[in-house]
């Protein structure tokens, strides 16, 4: 596919010789104002510095050929309703004495080339739990997988997706592990309190999480016990965007993902990426502006990059992501999808997901649907909340905890 062959390979080194990439004005001004939004007008100058020396940075890794490929990408051709996406764990598939991702290597480019178009690898990286949700080390393959060429091996025949984990890291990852020191660099990378009562009781109420589990964990560090925000579980720190340099840090991951071969990244968990007291601390505007900033620097710097939100939430929320169509998501997770054909078929009255289809409208000319029937994380009902009544949630919920 010369797709895949033209986007994705980089080169070694960085090459300091050609001339850096310029960063057209209307681009920089919509960059500033974002990151006004974010962190005040008074921090801009010096955020914006460190995003264009990262931009351009990455851009030294171009070859010429994928520059001036990248000059005639047309974003029409980026997805087509004949794509289809292999999505798998790493070691879904094994052989003796083989690497599991030599194997995948294997079943992909010779029984699957020409019929899919896409692979998902989820998370390779080295973890510590949630099957390679709590990354440890985001610039490594876990060695029991493999290494970046088996990755890279793909490219020969697939666009790759890579997933972001960017919402949260391993409690066992050197930055958290930092922060336990109180070294004074890392001390503001997670959001941390000096007691549970720092957060009002009212306020705790309101935080929209999909977990039970207490909000704030003790870890006992350096300087005492310190109570770490942590939406998903113990092991997995949410990362704190409200300081500059976690952004500016997660912008530079993303472009040596594609410097490894993503095609696409994969935003996990990204709704909860900002929390703040006082709100839901899901789907916040300051969430939204990340997202659409991080497209920003992808249309210019590697064009042909789509951004995937992965948001498991109601279906008008969801879509949100999209933005206006043209600066947010290309894509987004069809939640809705998957529980009303269950619904469907449980009930054989195909009602509900005529009227949802029909209501569906097309965003734009550059946005889609990544479209699933069932996934890691099984079926969730939340995607199709706003076209059920009470009584079939309830009927949902209650077969989703039969079948578990």
């Amino acid at each position: 596919m010369k797709y895949a062959d033209k986007t994705g390979f980089h080169s070694l080194e960085a090459d300091y010789s050609r001339l850096n990439i310029s960063i057209p004005e209307d681009v920089k001004e919509r960059i500033c104002n974002r990151l006004s939004y974010l962190y005040g007008e008074e921090l801009v100058g010096p955020i914006y510095e460190e995003i264009s020396r990262i931009m351009k940075s990455y851009y030294a890794y171009k070859t010429d050929e994928m520059i001036e490929w990248g000059k005639s990408f047309d974003p029409d051709e980026r997805f087509t309703e004949k794509d289809i996406m292999l999505i798998t764990y790493g070691d879904i598939i094994l052989r003796p004495n083989e690497k599991p991702l030599k194997t995948l290597n294997d079943l992909c480019n010779n029984f699957l080339k020409g019929r899919w178009s896409i692979v998902h690898i989820l998370p390779f990286y080295p973890h510590s739990s949630d099957r390679g949700f709590s990354v440890i080390n985001y610039e490594e393959v876990d060695p029991e997988l493999g290494n970046w060429e088996d990755l890279l091996s793909l490219k020969k025949n697939f666009r790759l997706m890579f997933d972001g984990v960017i919402n949260h890291i391993s409690s066992k990852s050197e930055f958290f592990q930092e922060f336990l020191h109180q070294n004074p660099c890392y001390l503001d990378y997670f959001k941390h309190f000096d007691s549970v009562s720092d957060i009002p009781p009212e306020q705790l109420k309101i935080i929209r999480r999909p977990r039970t589990s207490e909000l704030l964990t003790p870890f006992d560090t350096l300087n005492g016990v310190k109570y770490v925000w942590t939406t998903f579980s113990r092991d997995q720190i949410d990362l704190n965007y409200e300081n500059p340099t976690v952004l500016t840090d997660i912008i530079s991951l993303l472009l040596y993902y594609v410097r490894r071969g993503a095609d696409i990244i994969r935003l996990d968990a990204v709704t909860y990426l900002w929390s703040q007291l006082g709100t839901s601390s899901a789907s916040l505007e300051q969430t939204h502006t990340i997202v659409k900033l991080l497209r920003d620097v992808l249309n210019v710097v590697a064009p042909h990059m789509a951004i995937v939100t992965e948001t498991n939430v109601p279906h008008n929320e969801n879509i949100s992501y999209f933005g206006d169509g043209y600066d947010e998501a290309q894509m987004v997770y069809n939640f809705a999808l998957s529980p009303l054909v269950l619904i469907t078929f449980y009930t054989g009255n195909s009602t509900h997901i005529s009227n949802w289809v029909s209501s569906l409208e097309n965003i734009s000319d550059r946005t889609t649907f990544l479209n699933f029937l069932d996934s890691h994380d099984g079926i969730s009902l939340q995607g199709a909340k706003e076209f059920l009544t009470k009584e079939e949630l309830e009927k949902g919920s209650a077969r989703q905890q039969t079948i578990s």
